[in-house]
């Protein structure tokens, strides 16, 4: 399995970007898909997950009611829609797959993509 994610970019406070995240699986569907996020000198930490089914999903509390994660499944993609960008948003941004149960926990994932920065400027 492999995870290729893109979209980030220098932005703004207050714009918005969209990451997504193609996942080279079959049956992509029964893989939940998270996307969690590393800032400089922290812990790599949960912002969204999204199950098998695309009404099951889970955000962080900094990043709840900001972004919204979808996913395609025709497309083998998930997206990471992040809306009112903070500069506390910094990042290099993950998407991590796994067969089965969507979890919050990083330690649950075993397939990870390389990451993509997303840089918000005050």
């Amino acid at each position: 399995v492999q995870l290729q994610a893109s979209g980030g970019g220098l932005v703004q406070t207050g714009d918005s970007l969209r990451l997504s995240c193609r996942v080279s699986a079959h049956p992509f569907s029964r893989y939940a898909v998270g996307w969690f996020r590393q800032a400089p000198g922290k812990e790599r930490e949960f912002v969204s997950v999204i199950g098998r089914s695309s009404e099951e999903t889970s955000y962080g509390d900094s990043v709840q009611g900001r972004f919204t994660i979808s996913r395609d499944n025709a497309k083998n993609t998930v997206y990471l829609q992040m809306n009112s960008l903070k500069p506390e948003d910094t990042a290099v941004y993950y998407c991590a797959a796994r067969q089965g149960t969507a979890f919050s926990y990083i330690r649950y994932y075993n397939h990870w993509g390389q990451g993509t920065q997303v840089t918000v400027s005050s």
